[in-house]
């Protein structure tokens, strides 16, 4: 069972949680259960996972999150590639993750993390994946920074009073502010993720000084999702207050996948977790500068993994658009349509002319 305090999230049996003072330190599974091109059995991927939880606790994390996808809200059949990762097609790769986790893999893996004593969670990738987690019972939320203004699953997760971490990443300034704002005004209790989405990342490049910023800016508690290699940048992160410290987490770097070239591995994490708590000091040659910048490098993503309006049902004329007609989806850049922070903006509006499921919505086609 997992309890909620104020600024706090605590498994009663083991005293770990985000707590003020200390370092939540969370194993970024991910998709890493996946390891080969070849398709493998839902049976093989769980065992994979089971494995990867069980390192990750020995490893010393308070937490191991995962990623979760539902296709049919989340990614339109278009030939896209990821410039993270070539080894699949965006649709080809979203598609297969669904497949191979339904909802009864989840249950499994968040029963097995409570038996090892270990929190679970997961970012999901659309409102249909926040949906089945919630059957799952995930006790806080964690938003990537491709959908910091997907309103259509955000409001999903504001109805449920859970505690949300918000990963910056590839955001502009204005687009933090925005989220941060939607969740401050319902009082939910909010973590903020410092974020360079650049796979890897130099250290001369993380600009550690956005946790400071940020700080400052928001009031909130500030975390460092860390995609560099190696520990120094994590331990520095920690060193500068950051309360929540984030590393992708894999039996190796040489497996196959969109994560694993930039994961640690179990031996690694180890040393990383020790001088975290053993409060060891690491200067880095360069902080950057204490603003939130974007970089050419991370611009690259929005377009494939900022999302649309579409319908999400087929949409008679003269029908009234509810929430659970419509679906904010990827890749943007070629849907077209309206983006999804629109969201709020086109409930209750009425359809001029029919819609068929998936075709993008306009305030041209709204009364």
């Amino acid at each position: 069972m997992i309890v909620f305090m104020t600024g706090q999230i605590q498994i009663p049996s083991t005293d770990k949680g985000i707590k003020e003072g200390q370092v939540f330190v969370v194993a970024e599974i991910g998709k890493n259960f996946i390891q080969s091109e070849e398709d493998r059995s839902i049976e093989e991927y769980l065992a994979n996972a089971k494995t990867l939880i069980e390192l990750a606790k020995e490893s010393g994390a308070d937490a191991v999150k995962f990623q979760t996808h539902n296709v049919e809200d989340e990614q339109i059949n278009f030939n896209i590639v990821s410039p993270h990762f070539s080894g699949s097609d965006r649709y080809r790769w979203v598609s297969r993750n669904t497949a191979a986790t339904p909802l009864e893999f989840w249950q499994e893996l968040k029963r097995y993390a409570d038996e090892l004593g270990i929190i679970f969670f997961s970012t999901p990738m659309s409102r249909g994946a926040a949906q089945k987690l919630e059957k799952v019972g995930v006790p806080l939320w964690k938003v990537g920074s491709g959908d910091v203004l997907d309103f259509v699953m955000l409001d999903f997760m504001a109805e449920t009073k859970k505690p949300i971490i918000i990963s910056s990443g590839m955001s502009f300034l204005g687009e933090v502010d925005r989220v941060i704002d939607f969740f401050k005004k319902i009082n939910s209790e909010v973590y903020l993720m410092h974020c360079v989405s650049k796979y890897p990342c130099p250290a001369e490049e993380l600009n550690l000084k956005t946790i400071e910023f940020f700080k400052k800016r928001y009031g909130l508690p500030v975390g460092f999702s860390d995609h560099s290699l190696g520990y120094e940048s994590a331990v520095a992160a920690a060193n500068m207050g950051a309360s929540i410290i984030e590393k992708h987490f894999s039996l190796s770097r040489d497996l196959w996948g969109a994560d694993h070239k930039i994961s640690m591995t179990p031996e690694e994490f180890t040393v990383m977790v020790e001088k975290i708590r053993e409060g060891v000091r690491i200067d880095l040659i360069d902080y950057g500068v204490e603003t939130k910048l974007l970089r050419d490098e991370e611009a690259v993503f929005r377009p494939i993994f900022r999302k649309s309006l579409v319908a999400g049902t087929d949409i008679e004329a003269g029908a009234v658009l509810t929430g659970e007609k419509i679906y904010a989806m990827r890749p943007q850049a070629y849907i077209g349509g309206l983006p999804s922070e629109e969201y709020k903006n086109v409930l209750g509006r009425v359809a001029k002319r029919s819609l068929k499921k998936y075709e993008p919505i306009t305030y041209k086609i709204l009364d």
